[in-house]
């Protein structure tokens, strides 16, 4: 089951010491099926989490016409969160028990363009989750064609509660 519930005010979202007191794969679990609500940037930006595991975590999503730059075509910014937040969570995925993190840094490679109305999947795989850093790793690919749509990669910074 995937959840379409999303947060619509700050009173919605845990706290962090709500988050630190499970484990981050724990929470991902939770959101994917709708015990806890997705982030309101996800029903902002048209997309949804599908799917959770340790080390992964997968999103479907699909463009719309106020994401566009002037050009009218798919802002870099629509892929750059989808990627952030499969990335993202995939490394919240390994996050443990008193701990939280947020991302430090990521990269986007744009492959070729998305075209408005497409449904495309951004799934992201952990390579490290460390005392202090996890790197993930993440694509775009098109649900209907699979053809690779964007590639990223990111830093985040793991913290201990309190």
């Amino acid at each position: 089951m995937t959840s379409r519930r999303y947060a619509t005010s700050p009173e919605d979202l845990p706290t962090l010491a709500e988050t630190a007191s499970r484990s981050g794969l724990e929470t991902m679990q939770m959101v994917l099926d709708g015990r806890l609500p997705g982030p309101p940037i996800a029903q902002a930006l048209n997309y949804w989490i599908t799917a959770v595991d340790e080390g992964m975590a997968a999103f479907e999503g699909v463009p719309q016409f106020q994401y566009t730059n002037p050009m009218g075509t798919v802002h870099g910014g629509w892929y750059g969160t989808l990627l952030d937040s499969c990335m993202a969570c995939a490394v919240m995925t390994r996050v443990p028990q008193g701990h939280f993190y947020t991302t430090l840094e990521y990269k986007v490679n744009i492959l070729r363009p998305i075209r408005l109305g497409q449904q495309v999947r951004a799934t992201g795989w952990c390579q490290h989750a460390g005392r202090s850093t996890g790197i993930a790793n993440g694509e775009i690919r098109g649900v209907e064609d699979d053809k690779l749509y964007a590639t990223g990669s990111t830093t985040c910074i793991i913290m201990k509660a309190g």
